[in-house]
């Protein structure tokens, strides 16, 4: 079964009910896929943001080409589109290329309205 950690932050179907609905901490779900030139352009972020908010929150992706129904589920019509979530809900969302330190932000705020 895969889990979201720093190493390798992939949500897929069978985790992401655990891993972000349920989870306690606040969830940055990065949803992209592999031909996506400007999601490749945003996933050094992303992976920096889960080595930096190891332990407070999860940051994680889904490629919406594996995981078809998550996007679907979720609305996802342009790539990459970042969802953060707090206590399973949908609280913020950014769609394209995206500063670091806007995503860092939004996600100290969640961490800071969770303690």
């Amino acid at each position: 079964m895969t889990t979201a950690n720093a190493r390798d932050p992939t949500f897929s179907e069978v985790n992401f009910s655990r891993d972000v609905l349920k989870s306690p901490q606040p969830v940055l779900v990065d949803f992209w896929a592999p031909w996506c030139g400007p999601c490749r352009v945003l996933m050094p972020t992303i992976e920096a943001l889960a080595v930096e908010f190891d332990g407070q929150a999860t940051v994680g992706k889904v490629n919406v080409d594996d995981h078809p129904h998550l996007a679907a589920q979720y609305g996802i019509r342009s790539i990459p589109t970042v969802l953060l979530f707090q206590e399973g809900q949908v609280v913020d969302q950014t769609v394209g290329v995206v500063p670091k330190q806007v995503l860092a932000e939004k996600l100290r705020a969640l961490v800071s309205a969770a303690v």
